[in-house]
């Protein structure tokens, strides 16, 4: 005893397997066996008008779009989002330059996170020109 009428074609060009529980593509309204149903995997030209996911910032918890024409990625979006326009503490602290206290010292470019003023001439200095005789302090 034969079923002819058991299962479908996949639609998807390469493959044409005969599935048994087939998946009807909500996009394009094509037949899919399994390993082919989801948008990305068949390359549904619908796709843009079903798979519309929003990602929210896991730090400040806004939506951010994704425009999957471009070929962008939530990951990629939700990233770029954090590191220029979110608003949240911990954005905010990553964007702040640490070592932002520049040596008084001519020709010395070292930068230090904690400020280390000299008591005679008040000016800022790294480790190294710290101590007054290493400055040549006039104070």
């Amino acid at each position: 005893m034969e079923l002819p009428n058991l299962g479908k074609n996949c639609s998807f060009w390469q493959c044409n397997k005969l599935d048994f529980l087939p998946v009807k593509c909500d996009a394009c309204q094509n037949i899919f066996c399994k390993d082919h149903y989801s948008y990305v995997h068949h390359s549904c030209p619908n796709r843009h008008l079903r798979d519309n996911q929003i990602p929210m910032c896991p730090l400040c918890s806004k939506a951010v779009p994704v425009k999957f024409e471009k070929g962008e990625t939530a990951d990629q979006v939700v990233g770029r989002h954090i590191d220029n326009d979110c608003q949240s503490d911990a954005a905010e602290m990553k964007r702040k330059k640490v070592y932002n206290n520049r040596c008084n010292v001519k020709g010395c470019k070292q930068k230090e996170m904690i400020k280390f003023e000299c008591y005679k001439c008040q000016l800022n200095f790294c480790l190294k020109h710290r101590l007054d005789i290493d400055h040549s302090c006039k104070g």
